[in-house]
């Protein structure tokens, strides 16, 4: 039986990594720059979903298909948490990080725009490597 975790699954891989990095900057700068209806509140969390997969394949070497659909659960459930107002139930309101990070408010439209960035993220690894999907 296979162990879920095993040493060979930790694996740095530079080219997620400068990704990752990429994604943040540009997450930096939409939420610092971008006062819009469409691209900071969709194409920036269409972007954070393709961050958060490409964090975890920068350290992880595991199969795309598992990562996408967990990065695509731990989004779904993030959102589900802020509609149920989650940073006020852990007393975190105040908390500018825990707001930022975690969220206040549940639209519908996040889970969209989080299913059409895995659904980029799946597109993309298809065509790089046909064969490991």
């Amino acid at each position: 039986m296979r162990l879920l975790i095993s040493t060979q699954m930790f694996r740095f891989n530079f080219r997620y990594f400068v990704l990752a990095l990429a994604l943040f900057v540009l997450e930096v700068l939409i939420a610092v720059f971008a006062h819009d209806q469409f691209i900071r509140p969709f194409v920036g969390d269409v972007l954070v979903v393709i961050l958060i997969y490409c964090s975890i394949k920068s350290i992880l070497s595991a199969r795309v298909i598992p990562t996408a659909i967990f990065v695509l659960l731990f989004a779904y459930t993030l959102e589900v948490l802020q509609y149920f107002n989650i940073v006020e139930v852990l007393g975190l309101q105040h908390s500018r990080i825990a707001r930022i990070v975690i969220g206040t408010t549940f639209e519908w439209t996040d889970l969209i725009a989080y299913t059409l960035g895995i659904g980029l993220v799946l597109i993309l690894e298809k065509k790089i490597k046909p064969n490991k999907i």
